[in-house]
């Protein structure tokens, strides 16, 4: 089971006796924050923490642009997940933020961390999974609160752990997964790479997308903003943030857009 080939004449190492010791020593008082997205990494530590016998509750932050077969997965397997609701839809926030880029995704602060406060969390985040998240620690602290800190518990596990895990497991999983998606998140994201492949997948939800970016551009519009110039209309905009691939600045937005 999911054991590191280290130098000749040493033992290998067990991933899963580590993860499960982690949330052993570090398990506080009044239980943990498990911060569960519904994805094969946060399937992977609410099931440690069920194999390690620590006190958790675990929470979905619902963003209103998740995928309709995550929800039904999520629903189906994991009842014991609390589903948080965010006081306004992603659609009435861009009205007022803008929409998200690569460069500024102000939408997973304010409709997916906003869990935990005062908590230690425990996260499915993995150095495996980019560069910057590569520059991560096992133990941190939330730079944006103070009063919570973060748990990576199988931090050091690749892709091939997870999936390997899984299956020795038998873990139910999503079923986007069998259907080429390798992470799972919001709808239209920007920093997903098949995002014109669920434009398609998903035409309530483009519906409900152009719709903000019309309010979201009649409010530049009326404003006064310059940056509404480089566009005809909302559904042009939307048109524009779905396939534009190059990094512009948009002056009086203050931000960089894609």
């Amino acid at each position: 089971m999911l054991k590191i080939k280290t130098l000749p004449g040493f033992e290998d190492i067990d991933k899963v006796a580590i993860a499960i010791e982690r949330l052993k020593t570090f398990e506080p008082k009044g239980g943990y924050y498990l911060a569960f997205s519904g994805g094969k990494d946060s399937i992977v530590i609410k099931a440690l923490a069920d194999m390690a016998g620590v006190k958790y509750d675990a929470h979905y932050s619902m963003t209103t642009i998740d995928p309709p077969e995550l929800v039904r997965f999520i629903k189906k397997h994991h009842p014991d997940v609390s589903i948080d609701r965010p006081d306004k839809s992603f659609f009435q926030l861009v009205v007022s933020h803008g929409f998200p880029t690569r460069m500024s995704r102000w939408c997973c602060e304010y409709l997916k961390e906003c869990g935990g406060t005062g908590r230690l969390v425990v996260t499915g985040i993995r150095w495996d999974e980019s560069y910057k998240r590569s520059r991560r620690k096992m133990v941190e602290q939330c730079y944006r609160d103070k009063s919570k800190k973060f748990l990576n518990v199988i931090v050091d596990w690749s892709d091939m752990d997870v999936w390997q895990f899984i299956t020795e497991q038998k873990l139910p999983y999503c079923e986007l997964y069998d259907k080429g998606w390798k992470r799972i998140g919001c709808l239209f994201c920007p920093m997903s790479t098949h995002r014109k492949t669920e434009v398609e997948m998903y035409p309530k939800f483009r519906k409900a997308f152009i719709s903000a970016f019309e309010k979201l551009y009649e409010n530049r519009k009326s404003r006064g903003k310059p940056s509404v110039d480089r566009w005809s209309s909302g559904k042009d905009m939307f048109n524009w943030w779905i396939n534009e691939n190059r990094t512009k600045e948009i002056p009086d937005q203050g931000v960089m857009f894609e």
